[in-house]
């Protein structure tokens, strides 16, 4: 069942206006706070077509992606050829969404049973032992076009849907690059991730909006896990920070840079990787003092592809790490809320 914002309990919102202490269900036990740190900028500008870098400058953002990528899993993607007025059109956006009357809010919530997960909401509750996240989304297939559900599409803000759908088709162009140079990266031929995505590969969005808590070293915005994606391109708050990246063993805010995507990989990259790439355990933590946003784009296989470790990457000395597998999300989600690794429910 989904916990619908019009339960007659007191929902997030009101907890958060009334700064009331948060019920155990939302309480994480190990919830250790993060501290300042980095994670690596890369100039993506350099694998677009339209670039003509030198050579060496070429080779050097592809060491440093593939560093990234195997290291923290993730990293900040500048000139990457979105304008800052859309990336801010779109965050200013999903803010008047969340502050609209939760009834103009609520004609955007699921009325399929069987599609619990798009529209305007919060959690899937699967298991009476599942923790809570402290956050409203807004959930919407955008790729193909012929899957979205625009009476899930909010026509409130004016305009809201051409940005979104305008940010969709930029961000879908980057995400075609990065895929080409995270294989030039590995020395494998530049369609090798694509080419198993196959071409309706499906794209969704989740909009976050994170209200103020009172007990922010006790709740998560969202709990830590990986992406079930291949890759996933998130738009933070222009102003507050809230994601953290779990990097050797620690706790990494991820600075704001304003005009930054941040691209991390999923766990069906490390899969095609072979382990090489690493899909980052990462968590958004809570504010007592300040709202926040964020847009995550996701980028999944068609359902029916199987995809499995690059033949390039296998060799004797690297064996295959994990089982080739067809439609990965039925697992992901029901292992991320029941605190269970999904890859590691794969390995060879």
């Amino acid at each position: 069942m989904s916990i619908s914002p019009s339960d007659s309990t007191k929902n997030v919102l009101q907890m958060s206006v009334d700064g009331d202490e948060p019920p155990r269900a939302y309480v994480v036990e190990d919830s250790a706070v993060g501290g300042a740190g980095e994670i690596p900028i890369i100039d993506v500008g350099v694998f677009l077509p339209s670039s003509s870098p030198e050579p060496q400058v070429l080779d050097s953002e592809l060491g440093k992606l593939r560093s990234a990528l195997a290291k923290e899993g993730c990293f900040q993607a500048i000139g990457h050829g979105v304008s800052i007025e859309l990336l801010n059109k779109l965050r200013d956006f999903a803010k008047e969404f969340f502050e609209l009357p939760e009834q103009e809010k609520l004609k955007y919530s699921p009325s399929d049973e069987n599609n619990k997960f798009e529209g305007y909401g919060n959690d899937i509750v699967i298991s009476e032992k599942q923790v809570l996240d402290w956050n409203y989304r807004l959930f919407l297939c955008v790729f193909p076009h012929d899957s979205r559900n625009l009476n899930l599409w909010p026509q409130t803000p004016n305009a809201f849907r051409e940005t979104l759908n305008e940010y969709v088709n930029n961000v879908k162009f980057v995400m075609e690059v990065m895929y080409k140079a995270i294989a030039k990266s590995l020395n494998i031929d530049e369609d090798s991730f694509s080419s198993q995505l196959g071409d309706r590969s499906p794209m969704n969005v989740r909009v976050n909006f994170y209200p103020t808590c009172s007990r922010p070293d006790l709740v998560l915005g969202v709990k830590a896990h990986t992406d079930g994606s291949a890759l996933t391109v998130l738009l933070q708050d222009k102003e507050m920070e809230g994601l953290q990246v779990l990097v050797d063993e620690k706790w990494i805010t991820v600075p704001v840079l304003p005009h930054a995507l941040v691209v991390n990989v999923g766990d069906q990259m490390q899969i095609m990787s072979n382990g090489i790439l690493k899909s980052p355990l990462h968590r958004a933590v809570t504010n007592s003092e300040k709202m926040r946003i964020s847009v995550a784009l996701f980028h999944i296989p068609e359902v029916e592809r199987e995809i499995g470790a690059v033949d390039g990457l296998v060799d004797e000395e690297r064996p295959k790490k994990y089982k080739s597998i067809k439609n990965y999300g039925a697992i992901n989600y029901e292992c991320y809320q029941k605190g269970i690794v999904p890859l590691d429910t794969l390995k060879i």
